[in-house]
């Protein structure tokens, strides 16, 4: 017989199954995300009604009303300020990165074995990136999500959940309305342990594992940073993922 704390601890992990509809409503709402956390450029600007529209409808969650909350914000901004915000948030503050296998491995040479298996479950799962960004910048990982289902599709942000954390409280310390993003999204994955807690925390205060392997920093250098100059940074964004407008039935994220 197995012992009562293994089958507790069992029970525990297991996951809920969903519902078609409830994996279709998650599946949507994954894809919102990678949306919204793409550059604003052009074309995410003029989609801006559509994907407020979109949001409207979605379930009531609390993920849902996190990005109500956001889309208030995000409507109502003009598309300069949007950048510039987007650029300050996410290009030059290391602690908001949004590439999260810099997270785990930082500058070695590790990190680029993980985007290259991060490239190969992409293929194995039939699922080809156009090459615009590397495959473990967040919203493509959210639209592997939404295509992989709750399983296969989201293990990946299961996998980098200490680096969601920590870009979820720079956000947060610097103000920023993407944190609700990032807050809507953490609401799916599940709750942290209190080692995920104390890695986080030693995660903010050392940053991650540092090699030199000859990458060039980028961007500049202020607040929010791990380390000075001359160590690492994460590599330039390639130039912003072209998107679909409004995500109804057949939206595209990152190709």
């Amino acid at each position: 017989m197995i012992p009562l704390r293994t089958r507790v601890r069992a029970s525990t992990r297991r996951r809920a199954r969903l519902t078609p509809q409830e994996t279709a409503d998650r599946a949507l709402l994954l894809r919102l995300l990678s949306l919204l956390l793409q550059y604003p450029d052009g074309e995410l600007d003029a989609a801006r009604p559509e994907l407020a529209a979109a949001v409207e409808a979605l379930p009531a969650s609390p993920a849902a009303e996190r990005l109500a909350d956001f889309v208030r914000w995000f409507g109502g901004q003009e598309p300069e300020a949007l950048e510039r915000h987007y650029v300050e948030m996410f290009d030059l503050r290391r602690k908001s990165s949004l590439y999260l296998t810099y997270y785990l491995h930082g500058d070695t040479r590790r990190r680029g074995m993980a985007l290259l298996a991060l490239n190969q479950r992409y293929r194995a799962a039939g699922w080809e990136t156009d090459g615009g960004e590397l495959p473990d910048h967040l919203p493509v990982v959210l639209e592997f999500a939404a295509l992989g289902g709750p399983g296969p599709g989201e293990a990946p942000l299961r996998q980098h959940r200490r680096g969601l954390e920590l870009i979820h409280q720079a956000l947060s310390d610097a103000g920023s309305p993407y944190v609700h993003p990032l807050a809507a999204l953490l609401t799916l994955l599940p709750p942290p342990s209190e080692a995920d807690r104390a890695a986080v925390a030693r995660l903010a205060a050392e940053g991650p594992p540092n090699e030199e392997v000859g990458l060039d920093p980028y961007g500049t250098y202020g607040d929010g940073e791990f380390a000075p100059p001359g160590t690492f940074a994460p590599p330039p964004p390639a130039p912003p993922t072209r998107v679909a407008p409004a995500p109804t039935t057949g939206t595209e994220g990152p190709r």
